[in-house]
């Protein structure tokens, strides 16, 4: 029994909000718009008492919307816990339902735009949630007042019952429902303090949907089946830059079930009744491709023209050119005994469970996208240019998604054009699936950027760093932003700008250099961290070797020198209970990293040992400052799967051009962890009163590092490129 209250946005469009909208699909911000009001032109959408967060239905049950998309990591157990916290709501009646695509009002806070990523769906709604369950609670306890005749301050409400000790009197939310959804909501609630929560924190935070994912009733794209549907698959060209030059549809317009073929700026799209025939369809296709601008390198050939810019070989141009991300000091006054070391990571595929799939079905006037939209305000801006349509009009309805890991972010929302310019074609308001098989997105998607470091380092008298010169060399993720591209892509750099180390080391020189490579590039599992975490673990190993030191005394020093209390806390939690620096029996060694990624700092112990020359892991012992810890179930579930695709990654991960054709097209090919390869994961987490940081993504960055510390202290030999297992 929600009431209705003023709708944000309304139907239709002014002359002005074309013109707004316009504007930002040619690239340009009005002055005093927020991304968010402009990418929502033309959304309606009507609220009820309680908000955009939070609906309370007549049977009590308390449905929590959220923003952020749930596609593996847990995230919807714990939103729904910040609101039930304040509101005092039973655990057992609180859903959670997927929010409608309206930047203007479910705006990712740090983004300005509807998304979810860079650890962020708890951090950024920490305070929008808590104010949200708080404001309900105290609209309850008013109307529990005003009915019973009793002071607000006397009244308690636990377990979506609101109770008056002094006269005996309760009611359940169900029968307050009427009164309530008729008081005002305050503006400024009183939130609880932290140390009265009972369900925060608690075992009891857990996932909200494990039972429909068990069953077979959660809803993925895959799933979905609307009337008169068709199936598209597309025929993509064997290299990046590549354009369709001609082609023969003859063939494929044989197959039984197919319907048409139509040529997208993309390739050349298949549609038919099923799936099975629009691949044979597209199987059959003759296509010529033009390949004028096509990247034909190799990715050897890729990394040494990276390596050529770092030595000094390759001179920075105007157009190309080194950018500082840290630097204090006189690089040219270091002097002292140099410590030398380059690291090289590979193009690394995402891999999802789920392949990149899109429903859309388009009309004159209208276009509805059903799947599971990561950022669904540049998929709604990017379908508006396609259809010619307000952004906000576009409506997209967000399904659970089997794993992202980052793919599902695109700033050209790349599938989901295609499925637009399908459906487009198709017209008449005719659902069109689109389907990508897994060899279709590892050839033809987007893959984590091909990196190469430089460290030169000089140490003080007592072996620890005087002078840090660091080179990184690798292509740039925000290129092509609608938002605008930064002055110094972080990306690139986050996790050494920063660092500790750099701030407790008198002279640091630290440049990146981003040179326009035509393989599609994009955010992996913890970005930039997966490789920044490990040039500076790793190099610190080897300077503490040099120094004759502990590593993690070595870090210990350092951390002090930098006032790094929070890489203290994790580091010395680890080691407490790894029992550092006991090794265990029968070769197994151990290898210690921390790192620092969205706001949560990670520290692991790994044991490893090599079986044929291959690293095998034991127990990962993982501490974790994340501030408050909303559930710990979910935390430790996160710093598994975190650490397992962080090592898949580290072990095998791999993605190669030859001539520009991508190498690796399925998992006999691009190989991944096996569940028993996976190591024990034992979590422990810091105690903090801080509000709360990521946990999808910190998990990740700190394995490779520690399994090649260990490596080091096991044979002497560091380690200077992944994967640790060469094809």
């Amino acid at each position: 029994m929600n009431a209705p209250v003023k709708p944000s946005d309304v139907a239709g469009a002014t002359r002005r909000e074309v013109v707004v909208a316009a504007t930002l699909a040619s690239g340009a911000l009005l002055v005093g718009c927020s991304p968010g009001d402009l990418l929502s032109v033309g959304a309606k959408s009507e609220f009820g008492a309680f908000g955009p967060f939070l609906r309370i239905d007549p049977d009590g049950v308390v449905t929590v919307v959220s923003k952020h998309i749930e596609f593996g990591q847990g995230n919807h157990a714990g939103l729904a816990a910040i609101v039930a916290e304040e509101l005092d709501a039973d655990w057992s009646k609180v859903r959670v339902e997927q929010a409608p695509a309206i930047a203007k009002v479910y705006a990712n806070t740090g983004m300005g735009v509807q998304g979810t990523g860079g650890s962020s769906a708890i951090s950024n709604s920490w305070d929008q949630l808590r104010k949200a369950g708080a404001s309900a609670k105290a609209m309850f306890v008013e109307a529990a007042a005003n009915k019973w005749n009793a002071p607000a301050g006397e009244l308690t409400v636990k377990d979506s019952v609101v109770s008056h000790a002094g006269s005996s009197k309760s009611a359940t939310f169900a029968e307050l429902l009427p009164d309530a959804a008729k008081v005002t909501p305050p503006t400024t609630p009183t939130l609880k303090d932290p140390k009265t929560f009972t369900l925060i924190g608690t075992d009891r935070v857990r996932r909200k949907d494990s039972q429909a994912k068990s069953d077979g009733t959660a809803r993925f794209t895959q799933d979905v089946q609307l009337p008169n549907m068709l199936v598209a698959m597309v025929a993509h060209p064997p290299r990046f830059g590549a354009k369709v030059a001609s082609f023969d549809a003859a063939e494929a317009k044989k197959v039984p079930g197919v319907v048409e073929v139509y040529e997208i700026p993309s390739g050349v799209a298949v549609v038919a009744e099923t799936t099975w025939a629009a691949k044979q369809g597209r199987d059959a296709l003759s296509v010529k491709w033009n390949e004028d601008a096509a990247e034909k390198r190799s990715s050897d050939a890729i990394l040494a023209s990276y390596k050529d810019l770092a030595s000094g070989k390759t001179p920075a141009t105007d157009k190309l050119k080194w950018q500082a991300f840290e630097a204090k000091g006189d690089i040219a006054k270091a002097t002292g005994e140099a410590f030398e070391a380059t690291y090289d990571f590979p193009y690394l595929a995402h891999a999802t469970m789920e392949p990149m799939n899109c429903v859309a079905q388009v009309s004159m006037g209208k276009a509805k996208l059903t799947f599971g939209s990561q950022i669904p305000t540049l998929d709604q801006l990017n379908t508006a240019k396609v259809v010619a349509m307000l952004p906000g009009a576009v409506e997209i309805e967000t399904l659970f998604a089997g794993g992202s890991f980052g793919r599902r972010a695109t700033f050209q929302s790349d599938y989901v054009v295609e499925c637009v310019e399908i459906a487009k074609k198709v017209g008449k308001d005719r659902p069109v699936k689109l389907v990508w098989t897994r060899e279709d997105d590892m050839a033809a998607g987007y893959f984590r950027p091909l990196v190469h470091h430089t460290v030169k380092v000089t140490l003080d008298k007592d072996g620890y760093p005087a002078s840090w010169r660091h080179r990184i060399v690798t292509q740039s993720i925000m290129k092509g932003s609608p938002m605008g591209v930064p002055e110094l892509d972080e990306t690139a750099v986050e996790g050494a700008k920063g660092s500790p180390y750099l701030k407790a080391t008198p002279i640091v020189d630290g440049q990146l250099i981003q040179p326009d490579i035509g393989v599609p590039v994009l955010w992996w599992r913890s970005v930039g961290a997966t490789h920044t975490a490990f040039a500076m673990e790793h190099t610190i190993d080897q300077l503490a070797k040099k120094a004759g030191k502990d590593p993690v005394e070595y870090r210990r020093a350092l951390y002090t020198k930098a006032g790094a209390n929070r890489h203290l806390a994790v580091l010395n939690l680890a080691a407490e209970k790894a029992g550092w620096p006991n090794t265990s029996a029968d070769g197994w060694t151990r290898g210690v990293a921390v790192h620092e990624s969205f706001g949560s700092v990670v520290a692991q112990i790994a044991e490893v040992k090599l079986v044929d020359g291959v690293p095998k892991l034991g127990k990962v012992v993982t501490a974790i400052d994340c501030g408050t810890a909303i559930s710990p179930d979910q935390i430790a579930a996160q710093m598994e799967g975190g650490t397992c695709y962080g090592l898949s990654g580290a072990l095998f991960g791999q993605v190669t051009l030859k001539d520009g054709t991508v190498e690796q097209t399925n998992f006999d090919t691009y190989r991944v962890l096996r569940n028993t390869e996976a190591p024990t994961v034992e979590t422990h987490i810091v105690p903090s009163g801080n509000a709360p940081s990521g946990v999808g993504e910190p998990g990740t960055p700190v394995i490779a590092p520690a399994v090649a510390n260990a490596i080091f202290a096991m044979t002497g030999t560091p380690t200077s490129s992944l994967p640790f297992v060469k094809a």
